[in-house]
């Protein structure tokens, strides 16, 4: 039998080339040459005849049998949360994040968690490409994972080669595989680099073979580039049914964990870890985890009530307002849209009088989270109010509201579980929109302030302006801020 060979084929046209060239010389389309492997079609095949393939039939959605394999859970909560209630037999994940984040160690415990929520111990093959047997094993003593019956359900191989791992995989049938990572292994019928779109895409099918195959869940870790986006062809994130990301702020403790992509639940809920020396533990308090003491009142500082999928979390927004020195004033965020942050600065000018036109704006939430959700708009806008007046906010005070452009605020939903939140953590005060559906009133020492607009909300939690003795008007200059 004929071995398969590559051919280097354009992802624009479909013309295929013997060796790499920058432009297709077929649709001259640059940089679209992939390899790809290409097997010997067989004699009956040339001479025209075909085997007889057989005809399935359409079955009615309503006869369609259910899954009849249950979830794996991986013992972490966290990660069962983010995952759908676990892994699904069959299924192909894909992790990504950032050098040191705690991929490796993440998927460790994972392994240990999936041997020994079972007896007898399930077995659990972990392919390492970057690292020797004995590394990978130096991170498990660490972990406390050497010792005991996990230790010897977790099976590691040191393999860069896909064939040799996919027929492991097949003969010891574990139930999970965990490949570490999809940027280093490589297929012997290509001839180009570990990590190339070649590799990584061919690769990937054949692990997802092995995953829908034999129903063996797999999950394989992603290099990330400079931007963020992981490393690979875009292909890759279509191939998996699951893609997460474990990010963070890596001077930090804190690590959160998100779904980009899941065809098993939802993804809108994260995980919350902290990173300590026995690895990733689950924090007990999400909500208060993004919470920061302050010793006395601080201004640019305003706590927001955000929902993350089911669950309420309040996050610390910090704002710092001061003037710029020369030429074009700065704009820095994290965890922040910096579309969404300048959208912010043109309503306050425009219709609160507050111009930082002339202004560094910097802007944060605490403990690297990031959040995209449209109710973070009035907690930002007041934090950049009360750090260019110096002026904190009333103490115990949370903000929930969307700023639409002509600064008005906007309900969003889930406000009554934000503000029940809230009320556990223990603030007094809420400023909300008034056109907002929930019914909730003053209740258990929760005081809600109902406004309509931005600069209602400013009076309320700032005060008038001080130099004026009156809210600011909307009339004022722009590039000139109260006092």
């Amino acid at each position: 039998m004929a071995r398969a060979s590559s051919r280097y084929v354009c992802q624009s046209c479909g013309e295929s080339f013997l060796r790499w060239e920058g432009q297709c010389r077929n649709c001259d389309g640059w940089n679209t040459l992939v390899e790809t492997v290409v097997r010997p079609t067989s004699r009956a095949d040339r001479a025209g005849a075909r085997p007889a393939v057989s005809v399935g039939s359409a079955v009615p959605l309503s006869e369609v049998g259910a899954p009849t394999a249950d979830r794996l859970p991986v013992g972490i909560d966290e990660l069962d949360r983010v995952l759908g209630g676990g892994l699904v037999p069959g299924s192909l994940v894909l992790l990504g994040g950032e050098p040191g984040v705690g991929k490796s160690t993440l998927l460790l415990q994972a392994a240990a968690g999936v041997a020994r929520g079972h007896v007898p111990a399930r077995s659990v093959l972990y392919v390492t490409g970057e690292e020797s047997a004995a590394q990978v094993r130096l991170r498990a003593a660490r972990l406390g994972l050497v010792d005991g019956p996990t230790g010897a359900a977790i099976s590691v191989l040191a393999e860069g080669e896909i064939g040799r791992i996919t027929d492991l995989a097949r003969a010891t049938r574990p139930s999970l595989v965990i490949v570490d990572s999809i940027q280093t292994v490589t297929v012997e019928e290509l001839d180009g680099p570990a990590g190339s779109v070649g590799q990584v895409r061919e690769s990937a099918l054949r692990l997802m073979d092995l995953a829908k195959g034999e129903g063996i869940a797999v999950i394989l870790v992603g290099h990330v580039t400079k931007d963020g986006s992981i490393a690979g062809p875009k292909t890759l994130e279509h191939l998996v049914d699951a893609v997460l990301d474990l990010g963070g702020d890596r001077a930090g403790v804190l690590r959160v964990l998100r779904a980009s992509k899941n065809r098993f639940g939802s993804t809108d809920e994260i995980g919350v870890f902290e990173l300590g020396e026995g690895g990733l533990t689950e924090v007990a308090d999400p909500a208060r985890a993004f919470l920061i003491e302050h010793e006395g009142p601080a201004p640019g500082s305003v706590v927001a009530a955000t929902m993350e999928g089911t669950r309420p979390m309040l996050v610390e927004v910090q704002a710092l307002v001061a003037p710029a020195g020369y030429g074009t004033a700065a704009r820095r965020v994290s965890g922040i849209d910096p579309n969404r942050l300048a959208l912010i600065i043109a309503v306050l000018a425009r219709k609160a009088g507050i111009g930082l036109g002339t202004h560094d704006v910097y802007a944060n939430l605490a403990g690297g989270i990031e959040v995209a959700e449209p109710g973070l708009d009035l907690p930002l806008a007041l934090a950049l109010a009360s750090s260019l007046r110096d002026t904190p906010v009333r103490p115990g005070l949370v903000a929930i509201g969307e700023v639409g452009l002509l600064g008005e605020l906007r309900g969003i939903a889930g406000l009554d579980r934000r503000l029940r939140e809230a009320i556990r953590l223990g603030f007094t005060s809420a400023v909300v929109p008034a056109n907002s559906r929930a019914a909730m009133a003053d209740i258990d020492g929760l005081r809600i302030h109902r406004v309509a607009t931005l600069r209602e909300a400013l009076v309320v939690a700032l005060g008038a302006d001080r130099s004026e003795g009156r809210p600011a008007r909307p009339e004022a200059r722009p590039d000139r801020a109260p006092a």
